[in-house]
């Protein structure tokens, strides 16, 4: 291969887009037609800076193993590359080490597949030294598979130096070993990462205020909403993946002294399953949310496909108890709030047909907002702070003055109705409080 073939992806180089629409007995994998796919690799493309110099669908009824695409198809792919002067090939699929190689050779001009696109995306964008580790992880496990005969720098032997003789350790035994070594020390890093997220989550479990975490497809409105409700400068912009590290504000909600909001990295469809485990953590504050907001980009014409991704993802951390069933209802171990963001796209006509099927969509808890203009936010948090405060019933509470803690859990996480002077206790004044508190609130007070 021709060494200015690799190295990484130049911002500003022209790119075309390739989306193969597999047609044979697996099927494709996404539920999103060609178009949809198409604008979406187009998306990712942009959002590591690149520019789109054309994008086209090939059908594959049968995939080669050496190339994926058949001959004739390279060949349409080489000609759109003269046509439109593109340097870069982006194939919106997964591609094996050895496709990726011979297509390069055949085409000669760099290949990345969708998998190699979105790591670059999140190599750029991770901003915490965790989200750091989780990418280089990401990159490392891809990059293990790409280690193969056909490079020849890789073909090189060290000396012998081993115990048994022989012709010593080749040099992709060597980039191997350094590859696994340097993964197992950054799973160490990660595993201290998680521990103190755990002992931060929960410190917050036991200290005064409920968690709200943001979801969502990527590109939804997550962070744009989060800057609405928080006052945050979060980085929001019209790009895929522009939030991958959590962020979390207080705000204050109807009924609450205060809650956490919680902004998370979007998801998206045919994720590499690289970022899927090295994201984990990241993901992981959802399941300790109070309640979960679902933003979705209700102006999408492909809304219901991006929210069965979202679903998906959730029922494998184990938020939704049970998939969905035919009425669109799902079992969540923690309550959602399904937001339909961009109300401000729709035209008259659509937003009529979407409020009245929002009035036959019992057992689901929706609000139409647009988070660029407000209008609905007031809204959305209105019906937060009851979804926190939905199952409350009233208990009595004698504390001494000086318990603090208690004091302020009480006040933040519960409805304080009345305080009286309770006498003396054996550790002093007493104070005795009537207090509106969920099952879940009164479980993490008596763990106080």
């Amino acid at each position: 291969m021709n060494d200015e073939l690799k190295g990484e992806v130049t911002r500003g180089a022209r790119a075309l887009v390739v989306y193969p629409q597999m047609k044979g007995p697996r099927g494709d994998r996404s539920d999103l037609d060609p178009e949809a796919r198409l604008e979406e690799a187009k998306g990712l493309a942009l959002a590591i800076g690149l520019e789109v110099a054309d994008a086209m669908a090939i059908v594959i009824r049968e995939a080669r193993p050496g190339t994926l695409f058949g001959e004739g198809q390279i060949q349409n792919i080489a000609t759109a590359c003269a046509l439109n002067e593109a340097e870069l090939i982006i194939v919106d699929g997964s591609l094996s080490a050895i496709q990726q190689r011979n297509l390069e050779e055949k085409l000669k001009r760099k290949v990345i597949d969708r998998t190699g696109l979105i790591l670059e995306i999140f190599g750029e964008r991770a901003a915490t030294a965790e989200g750091r580790l989780q990418v280089e992880l990401a990159h490392l496990d891809y990059q293990a598979g790409r280690l193969v005969r056909s490079w020849t720098h890789l073909e090189r032997q060290r000396g012998g130096f081993g115990f048994l003789g022989g012709p010593g350790e080749t040099q992709i035994e060597a980039d191997r070993r350094m590859i696994r070594d340097r993964m197992a020390k950054i799973r160490r890093e990660l595993e201290q990462v998680r521990r103190t997220r755990g002992l931060h989550r929960d410190r917050r479990e036991k200290a005064p205020w409920p968690v709200i975490a943001l979801v969502g497809y990527t590109n939804a409105g997550k962070s744009t909403l989060f800057n609405r409700l928080t006052g945050a400068g979060v980085m929001a912009e019209n790009l895929l993946f522009a939030t991958l590290d959590p962020t979390m504000r207080a705000i204050r909600l109807p009924g609450l002294e205060k809650a956490i909001l919680s902004d998370t990295v979007g998801f998206i469809s045919d994720l590499p399953t690289q970022l899927v485990a090295a994201f984990r953590a990241t993901l992981e504050e959802v399941t300790a949310a109070d309640v979960i907001v679902h933003v979705r980009d209700i102006a999408n014409p492909d809304t219901e496909s991006q929210k069965r991704q979202v679903l998906e993802v959730l029922s494998d951390l184990g938020v939704i108890t049970a998939p969905e069933d035919e009425e669109g209802q799902e079992d969540a171990a923690i309550p959602i709030i399904e937001v339909w963001n961009k109300w401000d796209l729709l035209g008259a006509d659509q937003a009529g047909s979407l409020r009245e099927a929002m009035e036959h969509r019992d057992g689901e808890t929706i609000v139409a907002l647009s988070a660029l203009t407000g209008v609905g936010c007031d809204e959305l948090l209105e019906t937060a702070g009851r979804k926190l405060t939905q199952d409350s019933r009233t208990y009595t509470f004698v504390l001494p003055v000086a318990d603090g803690q208690r004091f302020a859990f009480l006040h933040a996480r519960g409805e304080v109705l009345s305080e009286q002077d309770a006498g003396e206790g054996e550790q002093g004044p007493q104070i005795r409080l009537e207090v509106r508190l969920s099952e879940r609130e009164l479980g993490r007070y008596r763990a106080l």
